[in-house]
This record gives C-alpha cells, structure tokens and sequence, in this order.
C-alpha cells in the first residue's frame, strides 16, 4: 500500500527511523537550488529546512548543496546530526518539510575527490582467475595477503539513473591479426559497495583499523560497468584503463555507517596470517551482512552476499594509507564485484555466463538494490543504482 502520508510508514519500509540516508534533490519550482535531503520512506525531508525551524546548531552544515561540508564536520557531528534527524522524522509537526520522492530531481551527493576499486571478494577473483586463466592457479600470489585495487576515475563517477553510453575503445580476439576500434562488443556490469570518506587524513598518517568510523562517513550501492573486451587488450601490464573509467554508477543516497551495527558481521576465515596493519583478529566485526540483488530488464539474474567478501572496508582503508598518501573529503572507494559461492550469486556477467556471454545489449536497464539486517528485526535499506545502455555516438547497436 503507498505511503499516504510522511510518518506514516508501510511496516517493514526499509527506509525507516533506522536508516535515514543522505542525498542531494531538487524541486521543480527551484530546480537551480540543490538542498540536502534525508530519505524517509516514500518521501525526502529537507534537511536545512527542518534544521532551520528546529533550531539546529548545524543547519549551516545542511543548507550547503552538497554533503562535503558535512562529511568533512567528523564522527561527533554525523552522530549528532543522525540524531536530530531522527526526532524530526518522527515528531510530529513539519510536514511541509517533506517532498513525495518521485515529485523530486536526485543528484550525485557529494563531489567526489578521488575514486579507488578494489577487488575483494574470493569467489569473484577465483572465478576470473579460471576463466582467463584455466592451466593456472585462478589467484595470483599477493592475493590473500593484501586488498588488491587501482585508482579510477573520479569524473565519471555518476548518479543512478544517469544514461551509460556504451563505450569505444580498441579490441583484440586471441584469433586476430591486430586490433580494431569501435564500440565494446562485451559491455558488462560490476555489483559493488561502495564507502564515502568523509573526515581527511593528511599525507603520511596511515589509517588503523580502529580509526576506521572516524573517516568512513557512509555506504552505497556502486556498478562499476566494464568493458570487458577493452579491458582484456589493454591491461597487460599496467592494470584496468578505458575498459573501466567511462562511468560508475553510484546510488543518489549515502546510508551512515553507523546504521549498520546490527548487520556486523565476521570475514571469512583468513587461509594465511596477515601482516600486522591488516590483522583484524582482535578487531570488531568487519563484514557487513548486505543481501544485494541485480536485475536486468526487470528480471532478477543475481543475489550476491556481500558478507562473504574476504577483505573488509576498514582493511581496504587501511591499505590505501600504508603508504602515505593522504584522504581527502569526498575520497570514494568500492569493494569491487560481490559474488558469492554460489550460481546465482556471481555479481557481473562475465561469471554468470562462464565468459561466454551475452553481455548487456543497447537499451538494457540494470537495477542493483540491497537490504541489511536492522535492530529488532528491522531492514536497512541501500538506494537502488540503475543505468540504460545506450549506442556510442554515431553507432547502431553492436
């Protein structure tokens, strides 16, 4: 039954008082005007506007027209600010705060500084590792013993709902002489989770596991797409370029990470002893139980657990600092493909079809949403990501 009215939430709405995620909207009476909004349910509290009429000592924070400022405001502020929004989506009162969701324009949330994607989860790597590499072991030797990852493209990051055009790049077979250009022929999809980091790191300052919730601001859907038949040509020796960094797909809402401590949970069961900066035995639970689902024209083709990822977000972290490089507000990394041990839980179509394809046609739509478990047996909800194919400039479909 549709939400009738702001507060009064459908049971089991995934996007209750336990979630409250951050985004950015605009109106079609103020469509220049960009306002941080908190989703509730069916509908987007304006967060300066409540703030403002609340009093709030951080409505500064929330009348910007992005949620940098308040990313870089640090832990203490999220929490308070989390707080606040929760009376004012429950008190009563205010109601000319709220907008219906789908009356409302959705923009990428924060600027992003830079763009990192890992390559975390076991199933995924050893099924990629068969694929291109049948008379080897499908996992390279570094594998189990650092969070293996590339720096992307932090311009063509998206929000969900923005056109993917299909990308053109060069392209070579086994069985060619040389290789051609033109438009990808094995254009695929990336199920990921991504983590925003919100308080900076100067250079030189690693990041310890511990110091994990003190940067790590919240957490979104990714589908970073890629072109698998680019990718394959070019990436010897130096690692993924055109095949990835023509878009990124990201949902237009941050859920906190601190609505996820209901849905801790333990890694797998490490195979070799890490190094000491990634040794998270004594550390908190750094898994988080995410049910992912992707669906292509409507139609479910994978449920990827993102609790079975070997290497945790806080390792991650702390991976990218060892060396000294610094963070930055609005520094954006993903786990790369979630996928689990199972068939239908391989989270791009490279696995699910064993390499063989088909990969995605122009005009596909592909929807990736998640849930995680929440206090008292409540659901946390994750923005959907969703992107449409469409023809390379000056191109029929392939």
């Amino acid at each position: 039954m549709p939400q009738q009215s702001p507060r009064e939430l459908p049971e089991g709405d995934p996007f209750g008082a336990d979630t409250l995620p951050y985004g950015v909207f605009t109106t079609p009476d103020a469509p220049e005007r960009r306002r941080i909004g908190v989703r509730y349910g069916a509908y987007v509290l304006d967060a300066a506007a409540a703030a403002a009429a609340h009093g709030s000592a951080h409505t500064a924070l929330l009348t910007a027209p992005t949620l940098n400022p308040l990313l870089a405001a640090g832990r203490p502020v999220w929490q308070a600010v989390r707080a606040e929004v929760r009376t004012w989506v429950t008190a009563d009162g205010g109601a000319e705060h709220f907008h219906p969701l789908e009356g409302v324009t959705l923009h990428l949330p924060f600027e992003v500084a830079d763009y990192v994607d890992f390559y975390a989860s076991e199933h995924h790597a050893t099924n990629v590792g068969r694929i291109f590499r049948p008379d080897s072991e499908p996992l390279t030797p570094n594998w189990k013993h650092l969070p293996i990852g590339y720096h992307g493209r932090a311009g063509t990051v998206v929000v969900s709902g923005t056109d993917v055009v299909r990308p053109q790049g060069q392209r070579k077979a086994p069985a060619d002489a040389r290789p051609s250009f033109g438009p990808s022929l094995r254009l695929d999809i990336e199920a990921e989770v991504g983590f925003v980091v919100g308080a900076p790191a100067p250079a030189n300052t690693p990041v310890a596991l511990a110091d994990f919730r003190e940067h790590v601001f919240g957490v979104c859907l990714v589908n970073d797409w890629s072109a698998r038949d680019v990718q394959a040509w070019e990436y010897v020796p130096l690692g993924p370029f055109l095949g990835k960094s023509f878009a990124t797909s990201v949902s237009a809402w941050i859920t906190p990470l601190d609505a996820f401590d209901a849905a801790r949970t333990a890694p797998p069961e490490r195979t070799f002893p890490l190094l000491p900066y990634l040794d998270d035995s004594g550390a908190e639970p750094g898994g988080i139980d995410l049910r992912i689902e992707v669906a292509i024209n409507g139609e479910t083709v994978s449920r990827p657990p993102f609790a079975s990822m070997y290497w945790t977000a806080a390792q991650q972290l702390a991976h990218m600092t060892v060396n000294g490089a610094s963070l930055r507000t609005g520094d954006f990394y993903a786990s790369g493909t979630v996928s689990g041990p199972d068939p239908d839980q391989r989270g791009c179509l490279l696995e699910l079809t064993e390499g063989k394809g088909p990969y995605l046609a122009d005009g596909d739509v592909v929807t990736l949403t998640a849930w995680a478990p929440g206090p008292a047996g409540a659901r946390i909800g994750l923005g959907e990501v969703t992107g449409r194919i469409v023809p390379a400039p000056g191109t029929a479909a392939p």
